[in-house]
């Protein structure tokens, strides 16, 4: 065998002209993800939010994310969720997946809170509308929020009403359709939708508040019946079925609420861009918004500024409100 040699200028040249040569993945290796992509869910399998997380958990897959784990962590309202994101590595790969309130509402009327959304999160990206309904069970006697009202009058000490926290919107509403009734309507919260729907068939609770898609296959299968949807006009999935405002009740206008992605404060700048592009392509897919269309949620997929803005907006509508109420949440 010949061996052959480079002079050392030459080598050095070499050297030199591979590194604008040779592609970048030839010239380092790749890092690799540090870890699954965790999509954390602070409610109980069988809810909205957890069908949401799985069904862009699929559409991220199919994009080439191989590994991904969808966590429940129900309780506390969800803040458990929220406290187990605000501690972990800012790296891109934990990333929480929650509705508005408990981000903007929440410091409101808790006490004490160990997070704080400006100070702790990334806004990521806007992923869902998420329309609300007001529910009872099949078998219960009243068919309409009026009914129900007559019959709660009847029976006040059974006047309680499902809901999936307190001190979020839904618990303001609640609140106020209590004002507006003149009857007192207990909120009686639950850790998910699904454990709500359960006690509302099972005639555990007289009434429910929620959002749409965990309770509109039950209403279509007749378990359930939806008395009325929230905000200003019908939904397209129920137009049968009267808003809440058409039922004399201006407390659930502004009770829909939005879905949206966040990470840890710190995530770097180029991460949170890589994760907002791959959640706003899952979200635009035919795929996720044919199966949030049919659960009556809306698909939206817009950037983190977009979601930052109605975070701000929402700030400002419910303050006062919340203020005026004079609750304040303990647990």
């Amino acid at each position: 065998m010949t061996a052959t040699f480079i002079p050392r200028r030459a080598a050095a040249l070499f050297v030199f002209l591979a590194a604008f040569v040779l592609p970048a993945s030839a010239q380092r290796p790749a890092a690799a993800p540090a870890g699954p992509l965790r999509l954390v869910v602070g409610f109980a399998p069988g809810g909205a939010l957890d069908m949401l997380a799985r069904a862009m958990a699929e559409q991220l897959r199919a994009g080439g994310e191989e590994q991904i784990l969808i966590e429940n962590k129900p309780g506390a309202s969800s803040r458990i969720s929220i406290d187990y994101v605000r501690t972990a590595a800012p790296n891109g790969r934990t990333v929480l997946l929650s509705s508005n309130a408990p981000l903007v509402i929440f410091p409101m009327t808790y006490r004490s809170l160990n997070y704080d959304l400006d100070r702790d999160f990334i806004a990521v990206a806007h992923l869902a509308e998420v329309p609300t309904v007001v529910s009872a069970g099949a078998d219960r006697p009243y068919r309409s929020l009026q009914d129900y009202i007559a019959w709660a009058r009847a029976h006040p000490s059974e006047a309680n009403v499902g809901l999936t926290s307190l001190g979020g919107t839904l618990h303001f509403a609640v609140l106020g359709m209590g004002r507006e009734s003149g009857l007192p309507l207990t909120p009686i919260p639950y850790k998910g939708g699904a454990p709500l729907v359960t006690d509302l068939v099972g005639g555990q609770v007289s009434l429910s508040t929620d959002a749409l898609a965990s309770q509109l296959e039950l209403h279509r299968s007749g378990r359930l019946r939806i008395l009325a949807v929230s905000g200003l006009t019908r939904n397209a999935a129920l137009p049968d079925v009267p808003t809440l405002h058409e039922a004399g009740f201006k407390a659930f206008d502004h009770a829909n609420a939005a879905y949206g992605a966040y990470v840890p404060a710190g995530t770097p700048p180029d991460v949170v861009r890589k994760l907002e592009a791959a959640l706003i392509a899952a979200m635009r897919t035919p795929q996720v918004k044919e199966a949030l269309g049919r659960a009556g949620l809306g698909a939206t997929g817009l950037p983190g500024k977009d979601l930052h803005r109605l975070l701000d907006e929402e700030r400002r509508f419910w303050r006062p409100i919340v203020q005026a109420s004079g609750f304040r949440a303990e647990d």
